[in-house]
């Protein structure tokens, strides 16, 4: 079964639609935890397993960070 080009083509646009309303609704840092949780959860990771990848000096910045974002 073959689908007619215009169903598909509007099917690509009304889902381009969707991906640009929920994009704008989520700030960077929410679309950057969102797919970080993801890769933990699929990956069975850990923050510290995260760090290690850094640089020591960016690792306790990144830390600093997360810990600041908590206390706010």
């Amino acid at each position: 079964m073959t689908i007619p080009t215009d169903a598909f083509r509007r099917f690509q646009a009304e889902l381009a639609a969707l991906d640009a309303t929920s994009r704008p609704s989520k700030s960077p840092m929410e679309l950057a935890k969102g797919e970080f949780l993801a890769l933990r959860k699929r990956y069975g990771l850990t923050v510290a397993d995260v760090v290690t990848f850094f640089p020591e000096e960016e690792g306790i910045a990144y830390l600093q960070q997360l810990i600041a974002a908590r206390t706010r």
